[in-house]
């Protein structure tokens, strides 16, 4: 059985600091990580939000060593 968590918008702000607002609107033109609706609700899975804070770590690292 799985499980992930199932988070919200406003989840998703508290994990990031980025606006619930702001999760909507990606959810709403298809941008940012995935997500579905589970009921009325618009939510996105814990596993996924991290695997693309990982991948945006990835893809904009400056600095470190070489």
């Amino acid at each position: 059985m799985n499980t992930d968590r199932y988070l919200q918008a406003k989840d998703c702000e508290e994990l990031t600091g980025i606006p619930a607002a702001t999760w909507r609107y990606w959810a709403h033109i298809g941008s940012g990580p995935a997500s579905f609706k589970l009921g009325r609700r618009r939510v996105w899975r814990l596993s996924v939000v991290e695997a693309w804070i990982a991948a945006q770590e990835t893809q904009t690292k400056t600095g470190g060593a070489a």
